[in-house]
C-alpha cells in the first residue's frame, strides 16, 4: 500500500524565515494566471486587454481569494466558533480558506474591476475563465504536499490507497469498535484513504483548463465562457467530494452530502441559467 511520502512543508530556509511549498504554490497559480492571460489577450478572441489591465486584476483577484476564503471559511464551515472567538479570525497562519468564500470574493473582484474599466461582469468573467484551473491545481498540489484535506477510507486492495500518517488519529477514532480496521492499522500504520487531493488537481485543474482552453478559442457569446467554468468546476468538485473526507466538525449535512457539494450544487445551476442566458444574448 502506499504511504504518503511526509514532504516537509518548509521548502526553503533563509534563517528565520521560511519558505513553505503551500505558499509557493499560490505563487505559482499567481504567475500561471498572468502569463497564460497575457497569451491570451495577445492571441485569443477576446481584444482590448493590456498587460496593465491584467496586473491591475491580480492585485484584486488575490485580495478577493484571501478576504473571501477567509470569512467564506468562518462563515461556512465554524461560524459559531469564530463569533465566539473573533480575533481567531485573523489568525490565517492557523489554516482555514474555503474555496467558495475565496471564489465569492473574486466575484467582486471581478465586478469592481470591470467597473472601473468598463467593462461588463461577464466581459471580465469570459476573459479570466480559462486562466484559472491551473492555480486550483497547484492548490491542490500544494494541499497533497501538505498532507492535509485527504480522501475517505477505501479497500487495502485499491491500488491507488493510500495511508495519510496526518490521519493517524482520525483512524484510530474509526478503527475503536472494529476488529477489522485495528488489523489495517497495525498491518499498514493506517487506513488507506483515497488521495482525493491528486483527484481534484487532475478534475478541477488539468481536465477543466483543457475543456475551457479549447471552448476559448473561438468567439462565444458573452456570459458563456464564465458559464462554463460554474459548470465545470461545480460538477467536478460535486464529484471529488464522493472521495474526500468530509470536515470532522461537520461530516455529511443532510445525512448524505457533504459541504463543498452543497456549496457546488447553486454554482451548478447558476451556471446553466448563466449558459441558457448567453446562447439568448442576454448579457451582452
Amino acid at each position: 500500500m502506499l504511504v504518503h511520502p511526509q514532504f516537509n512543508p518548509i521548502a526553503l530556509s533563509l534563517g528565520p524565515l521560511a519558505i513553505r511549498w503551500y505558499g509557493l504554490m499560490y505563487l505559482a497559480a499567481f504567475l500561471l494566471f498572468v502569463s497564460l492571460g497575457k497569451w491570451r489577450a495577445r492571441r485569443g478572441p477576446i481584444t482590448g486587454w493590456a498587460d496593465k489591465d491584467l496586473d491591475d486584476l491580480l492585485f484584486y483577484g488575490v485580495l478577493g481569494v484571501v478576504l473571501g476564503g477567509r470569512l467564506g471559511y468562518v462563515l461556512f464551515y465554524k461560524p459559531g466558533f469564530y463569533f465566539s472567538h473573533p480575533l481567531d479570525i485573523f489568525a490565517v497562519w492557523q489554516g482555514g480558506m474555503s474555496f467558495h468564500g475565496g471564489f465569492l470574493g473574486v466575484l467582486a473582484a471581478l465586478w469592481y474591476f470591470g467597473h472601473r474599466t468598463k467593462r461588463s461582469f461577464f466581459q471580465v468573467g469570459d476573459f479570466v475563465a480559462p486562466l484559472v484551473p491551473l492555480g486550483l491545481a497547484a492548490g491542490r498540489l500544494g494541499n497533497f504536499i501538505n498532507g492535509e484535506l485527504w480522501g475517505r477510507v477505501t479497500s487495502p486492495t485499491a491500488w491507488w490507497a493510500m495511508v495519510f500518517p496526518q490521519a493517524g488519529h482520525e483512524d484510530r477514532m474509526l478503527a475503536v469498535f472494529s476488529p477489522p480496521l485495528l488489523e489495517v492499522i497495525k498491518r499498514y500504520g493506517g487506513l488507506p484513504r483515497h488521495p482525493s487531493q491528486l483527484y481534484q488537481f487532475a478534475l478541477e485543474g488539468l481536465c477543466l483548463f483543457a475543456i475551457l482552453w479549447w471552448l476559448s478559442k473561438k468567439p462565444r457569446p458573452v456570459g458563456f465562457m464564465s458559464a462554463c467554468f460554474l459548470i465545470g468546476y461545480g460538477s467536478f468538485r460535486f464529484i471529488a467530494e464522493f472521495a474526500r473526507q468530509p470536515d470532522d466538525f461537520l461530516g455529511l449535512l443532510a445525512g448524505s452530502l457533504s459541504m463543498g457539494q452543497w456549496l457546488s450544487l447553486p454554482m451548478i445551476l447558476a451556471g446553466f441559467v448563466t449558459l441558457v442566458l448567453a446562447k439568448r444574448g442576454y448579457w451582452r
